[in-house]
């Protein structure tokens, strides 16, 4: 049976990082394992065959010579026993042991000319949940590799050229045997460049880039939620040997509202009301993002009620829908009551009594429930 590709297995890309491929492992292994999964032959594969990816990837040299060559790379019985051969130069065991590190160190993402994209940025935005549903514009700082201004991004000092490899004759790449495979390898000596850098440019030391930092103004649409990211094009790091530029991705993160809660394109708040207004009803103020409307609470309002304000809610990023304002009614217990008024409330409360039912319908059918509870168990 054809063995699973293993990024696919820990659910990662093939660029993933070595942090994301712990995290990933870990989170799986706590899932499949079979301390927690007794008797259970299915997760038990899964958790080997997790192991197992995470084994080869772990490992650099193992991981650069299965992207290179899928799991014939890391099968002993298909690439172990003769090992790597030069073919078509006299060159001794030293450039053997380069070419070696380059093909399972790691060193395989140079191309022909060493040009290469520039790596993407991430920036981590916050911003109020105000900004999240009306929009923003942002100024956001940011430190990058651009191309060197003084080299242009060749890395070459100002009057002097690089010259040829001596390994590779300025072709970039060496031919390796192995087997019946014939492969091509990025010259460990230029790095695929076919040149070498003799005379380096002061300002960037060969690199042909250099860190700085850079402002941009970044607009964020109405309705953006947390998680959500803006791609740049254009705006990551610069590419070597004036290689194009990667992404910068600016993930948004909202802050808490002291009012509002959000969940999609409706937003949550709590009302406040008293006693008096809950039982004979009235007209209060109530704030939205975008303004203040009048709410009308009808009389016996019962506490946790939800009121609708359509449209008042979010306009979402993605097909424009307006989601609506929920409004939940929350009764508040008087306090620091002075004598008289304990007294009158007293007295409203001895008047109920008679009629608790009529007026208390729920706390009559509770109390009628308790007293039923009871009864049986003594029976």
């Amino acid at each position: 049976m054809a063995k699973r590709d293993y990024y696919e297995t820990l659910g990662l890309a093939q660029n993933a990082s070595e942090g994301e491929l712990k995290k990933a492992y870990r989170r799986l292994a706590m899932k499949y394992h079979p301390d927690r999964n007794p008797g259970d032959k299915g997760t038990e594969e899964k958790f080997k065959e997790c192991k197992e990816a995470y084994e080869i990837l772990s490992d650099s040299r193992k991981r650069a010579a299965y992207d290179q060559f899928g799991h014939a790379g890391v099968d002993p019985s298909v690439m172990g026993g003769t090992g790597f051969r030069e073919t078509g130069s006299g060159f001794g065991s030293e450039i053997f042991d380069e070419m070696f590190a380059n093909i399972f160190g790691g060193g395989m993402q140079g191309g022909r000319s060493g040009i290469r994209r520039g790596a993407d940025l991430r920036y981590e935005l916050t911003i109020s949940l105000e900004q999240a549903v009306g929009g923003v514009t942002k100024k956001i700082q940011f430190p990058k590799l651009i191309q060197c201004p003084n080299c242009h991004g060749s890395g070459v000092k100002s009057g002097s050229k690089p010259i040829n490899c001596n390994v590779c004759g300025g072709r970039g790449q060496l031919r390796m045997q192995q087997g019946f495979f014939s492969v091509q390898q990025t010259c460990p000596q230029c790095r695929g460049a076919g040149k070498i850098i003799t005379d380096p440019c002061s300002t960037c030391t060969g690199q042909g880039r250099v860190r700085k930092n850079k402002t941009l103004s970044v607009d964020i649409p109405p309705g953006v939620d947390n998680g959500d990211r803006i791609r740049l094009a254009g705006e990551g790091e610069s590419g070597s040997k004036n290689g194009p530029a990667g992404d910068l991705y600016v993930e948004i993160h909202v802050r808490e509202h002291p009012i509002f809660t959000r969940e999609g394109i409706t937003l949550h708040c709590d009302v406040p009301i008293s006693f008096a207004t809950a039982t004979l009803g009235g007209e209060l103020e109530v704030p939205t993002l975008q303004d203040r409307v009048n709410l009308k609470v009808p009389p016996e309002t019962q506490s946790g009620r939800i009121f609708r304000l359509r449209g008042k809610g979010v306009t979402s990023v993605r097909n424009g829908m307006i989601g609506d304002l929920l409004c939940r009614i929350t009764i508040e217990t008087p306090i620091n009551l002075n004598k008289k008024q304990k007294e009158m409330l007293q007295a409203f409360d001895d008047s109920m009594r008679d009629s608790g039912e009529k007026h208390s319908p729920k706390a009559s059918s509770w109390l009628d429930g308790v007293k039923r509870f009871f009864e049986d168990m003594k029976s």
